[in-house]
């Protein structure tokens, strides 16, 4: 599932303090870094390792020009990041892709697309963008993430290497790829509006127009009104009134500095250069390759248990919790697969979920309208998603459910049959998705059928 299993389930969400304090003349909102088990130099081991993956993974631009000027803005940005006295290593990378997109990893590794430096007007807009990248350095938003995840016991596999301090021993993810399965880049909105406050407080405090952030996001969601949304909401969760809390926080500091700067000489030239590089054609999704097959389900199960329900899955599965919405994922080794343009993907497994609903159990039309718009929302994430076979009752541990089929992109090639299972519970409508090529499903619908036979309500 190309984007369900981003938005729906598996990763930690993390939010961290808010206070407004009292500055000269302004009153800006401070923030602090969450609850961390990781040191600022763990985060520097974990993003520099992390960084060398997505090198090598990434199609980079490999313009001297263009990687020299990102340098020199973001390292202008950074020596007004309020670090708390760490000294990060920043690095700044342009990456070959039109997508509207950028990302920091711990430790101060940015990646710019060149689709954010052509989308910007100005270098003030651009300025914008990093500054909020590196707002997520700065307040630890990674790092957080991972902690919580690592508290949880998620099984993610991603702590194998064992870093001594006093406590007895910290764990640092091995990372088999960049994205670690979402852990280090996935926020929640809470982190993502705080990284939008960070940030335009680093452009005022810079001597940028701080008005910039907000203008950039109002361009995008402008231009692409009625289409899909640009890569970076994907990836950056949408905060509610964001242009609102970003101008809010102009306010407060009193409005644009005198002489706010807006763009350079600089800038103009950096944005012809990325406009004349030769364009990388992107993977495409669900194309056809060569993708190893997971091994085969085991017949053994392991016990599943949460807060409303317990199941059985197999015991050579993985599970994925999802801290922020209380679902989970479960998938073999090798289930989870790149979509062809750096995002972790689900091509094998289940998902669980839990949506927002109100309705009796025995409330046919609740149900029906909830698990509508529980695929309404799958099908917004993955516009390739077609309903095959319409919804029909059945009974989940004797209360009533609906199944549907959808078929879908698989980012292991070709297409995928999507079985959605709803049922509604007192905590809202719980649904189960089960994913798997078309081509090996047959040999995934027995454990399919075992997994939701051995569901058990608790409450």
């Amino acid at each position: 599932m190309s984007r369900a299993h981003r938005g729906l389930a598996a990763f930690f969400l993390v939010g961290l303090s808010w206070l407004s304090i009292p500055e000269a003349g302004a009153q800006r909102t401070a923030l602090k870094p969450g609850w961390n088990r990781f040191s600022p130099q763990q985060d520097i081991t974990l993003g520099k390792r992390a960084a060398s993956d997505a090198e090598k993974q990434l199609p980079l631009c490999h313009a001297p020009k263009v990687d020299a000027y990102l340098t020199q803005l973001g390292t202008r940005l950074a020596q007004k990041l309020p670090t708390g006295g760490v000294q990060y290593p920043f690095e700044f990378h342009c990456v070959n892709d039109k997508a509207i997109n950028a990302f920091a990893l711990p430790g101060g590794y940015v990646f710019v697309n060149r689709g954010t430096i052509e989308a910007s007007d100005n270098e003030a807009q651009l300025a914008g963008v990093m500054a909020h990248e590196l707002s997520h350095v700065a307040l630890r938003h990674g790092t957080n993430q991972a902690t919580k995840a690592m508290v949880a016991e998620t099984g993610l596999g991603i702590f194998g290497a064992v870093f001594g301090d006093s406590a007895g021993g910290v764990l640092l993810t091995t990372l088999g790829n960049f994205t670690a399965g979402g852990v280090l880049l996935r926020y929640s909105r809470t982190a993502e509006s705080q990284a939008d406050v960070m940030g335009t407080q680093v452009l005022y405090d810079s001597g940028y127009d701080p008005r910039a952030l907000a203008q950039f996001f109002e361009k995008l969601e402008t231009e692409t009104k009625g289409k899909n949304p640009p890569e970076f909401f994907s990836d950056h969760p949408n905060p509610e009134h964001r242009v609102g809390r970003v101008d809010e926080e102009v306010d407060k500091l009193g409005g644009p500095p005198a002489g706010a700067r807006r763009d350079s000489a600089e800038f103009e030239a950096i944005k012809r250069e990325v406009l004349a590089l030769p364009v990388v054609k992107r993977p495409t999704p669900g194309a056809p390759g060569v993708v190893a097959a997971p091994a085969p389900p085991s017949r053994s199960f392991a016990e599943y248990h949460s807060a409303g329900y317990t199941l059985m899955y197999p015991d050579n599965w993985k599970k994925y919790p999802d801290g922020d919405t209380g679902g989970v994922s479960f998938a073999p080794e090798g289930g989870v697969l790149d979509d062809g343009s750096g995002h972790s993907a689900l091509a094998y497994g289940l998902i669980v979920g839990v949506a927002q609903a109100q309705g009796a159990a025995t409330d046919e039309n609740a149900l029906n309208s909830a698990t509508s718009l529980v695929i309404e929302e799958l099908q917004k994430a993955n516009p390739g998603m077609k309903i095959t076979r319409q919804g029909e009752h059945l009974r989940l541990n004797g209360q009533p459910g609906l199944s549907t089929y959808l078929s879908n992109v698989s980012p292991a090639g070709g297409q995928e049959t999507d079985w959605v299972v709803s049922v509604l519970r007192p905590e809202g409508l719980l649904y189960f998705v089960c994913v798997a090529p078309q081509s090996a499903y047959d040999n995934y619908d027995k454990t399919f059928s075992s997994i939701l036979d051995s569901v058990r309500f608790t409450k």
